[in-house]
């Protein structure tokens, strides 16, 4: 019990990256395979429109990244010359948590309305946009998440 108390700082810490890392890139993960398929079925009939639907792919892969950025601004935490204390590892457990809860949620969201972007892509490709805003609606929450995370990882 006591080596898990005296290294509780370092596991906080590595639970922050994990969560950080991890939960987003499942989320990108099904949101990719979600759009992914949809963008398949779209493509063997109308290949023309590959670029267009790769848009749509493309903003669930996102939180993914910017679960990786925090997750590498957390573990740049772990080699303070000062020491790991306690208050900066519930900083970067926090911080994990937040971008690896809302990069999860919001990427298998955002997946959701992208694949109905690629059917408006489909049906009616003049207004293909729409479709776009909708799952970049979606995005903003992950930007929210990720920009607080920063400010609470540096």
């Amino acid at each position: 019990m006591q080596i898990f108390l005296d290294n509780l700082a370092v596991i906080l810490t590595v639970i922050g990256i994990f969560m950080a890392i991890v939960l987003p890139g499942i989320g990108s993960a099904k949101g990719g395979a979600m759009i992914g398929k949809a963008a398949a079925a779209l493509i063997s009939e109308q290949p023309e429109k590959f670029g267009q639907s790769l848009v749509l792919y493309m903003m669930s892969a996102s939180q993914g990244l910017y679960g990786f950025i925090i997750g590498f601004l957390i573990f740049m935490n772990l080699g303070l010359d000062d020491g790991l204390t306690f208050v900066i590892a519930l900083r970067c457990f926090a911080a994990g948590a937040i971008i690896g809860f809302a990069g999860l949620f919001t990427a298998i969201h955002q997946s959701v309305a992208a694949t109905a972007g690629i059917q408006i892509l489909a049906k009616k490709p003049e207004h293909s946009t729409k479709g776009v805003i909708y799952a970049a609606m979606i995005e903003t929450y992950a930007i929210f998440a990720f920009v607080i995370s920063v400010f609470i990882v540096i």
